[in-house]
């Protein structure tokens, strides 16, 4: 089973306007124009939107009619894009209360992407901290937070990584009620409480003996996150990743990789209204040329990659329990920091 998720990347963040369903969708057309098939799922329930970026208007079916069982087979909802090797399976925001599915629909549709044939399936997740977008996050083997320069953005990209990180505690150490009062009380640093870092939460966890320690590691070494900046304008920008990235290390014993750097690119924000277009006929764009990058290390990061070349374009030339509170942990501004 693990062989096959490995082919899960999912994609999240913060709050809007990061760009992330442009990222999800560049990186896929980026990852098929080497060689390699996509599927795209929008896993924004309630806030679809990769179908009109693909210029799709009225999608036949959506993740709604899979999960109503108006089709049983996901493989109906499957819908072509102008990008040849990519699929894309559309989001449902046409359902009340779709936003926030339960358990067991949320692991019937994963249970079914599973049995997806494609070398990648890329979830573009809603945007916050909504269980649904979390839990799909901790689903997938590999994670992206995608982020801006913006101190607005940082502070969301962390938030959303702290979280994903609680509800993951809460959910692996949901049948042991002292493990979760501990967990509790790191959420409580504003009553006076001191456990207000993962390391910290370790020392605690030391009452409770060796197998919780063991299984706190565990949960940190499954969350292996990279993080794509996007929207970058200049050299210093460049380098906000590491305030995340200081921050995570510090408080949440978390080690982030910085997979890629996408320049702020004119053209790109031009084509938003036309990007079947942009997809097929502005390759040599910065930001193509970035995405094409990004696209080359998620290869080499992937499991089954074994060093050969892909077939593929010319190389560019461009440089549970139900969760507890969770410990706000203040970041240093830009101008601080790099």
């Amino acid at each position: 089973m693990d062989e096959i998720k490995d082919k899960f990347w999912a994609i999240g963040g913060g709050k809007g306007g990061v760009g992330k369903s442009i990222v999800s969708l560049m990186l896929g057309a980026s990852l098929a124009r080497q060689g390699k098939k996509v599927i795209l799922v929008d896993a924004d329930l309630g806030g679809s939107n990769l179908h009109t970026l693909t210029g799709i208007r009225y999608p036949l079916y959506t993740l709604a009619d899979f999960m109503k069982r108006q089709v049983e087979n996901i493989e109906e909802v499957l819908i072509d894009t102008p990008v040849e090797n990519m699929k894309l399976i559309c989001g449902a925001d046409d359902m009340l209360g779709i936003a926030n599915p339960k358990n067991t629909q949320k692991t019937r549709i994963l249970n079914n992407l599973n049995k997806l044939e494609a070398d990648y399936i890329l979830l573009d997740l809603g945007a916050g901290t909504s269980f649904t977008s979390m839990d799909f996050f901790l689903y997938a083997p590999n994670k992206i937070v995608v982020l801006t320069p913006q101190i607005t953005s940082i502070q969301n990209a962390y938030g959303f990584i702290k979280s994903s990180l609680y509800r993951r505690l809460n959910q692996a150490f949901s049948k042991y009620p002292e493990a979760l009062k501990i967990i509790g009380r790191a959420g409580g640093a504003a009553s006076g409480e001191d456990i207000d870092s993962i390391e910290k939460l370790h020392e605690a966890f030391k009452s409770l003996g060796e197998d919780i320690q063991a299984r706190l590691e565990e949960c940190l070494q499954e969350l292996k996150i990279k993080v794509i900046v996007n929207m970058v304008r200049s050299n210093k920008e460049r380098e906000v990743s590491n305030i995340v990235a200081s921050v995570a290390k510090n408080y949440l014993s978390l080690s982030l990789e910085t997979i890629g750097i996408v320049q702020y690119d004119k053209i790109l924000g031009m084509s938003i209204n036309n990007m079947p277009e942009f997809l097929t006929k502005r390759r040599d764009s910065i930001a193509s040329i970035n995405f094409y990058d990004i696209a080359r290390n998620v290869i080499k990061n992937s499991p089954k990659h074994d060093g050969a070349p892909t077939h593929s374009e010319p190389v560019s030339t461009a440089d549970s329990h139900s969760d507890k509170a969770v410990p706000h942990h203040p970041l240093p501004s830009l101008e601080e920091s790099v």
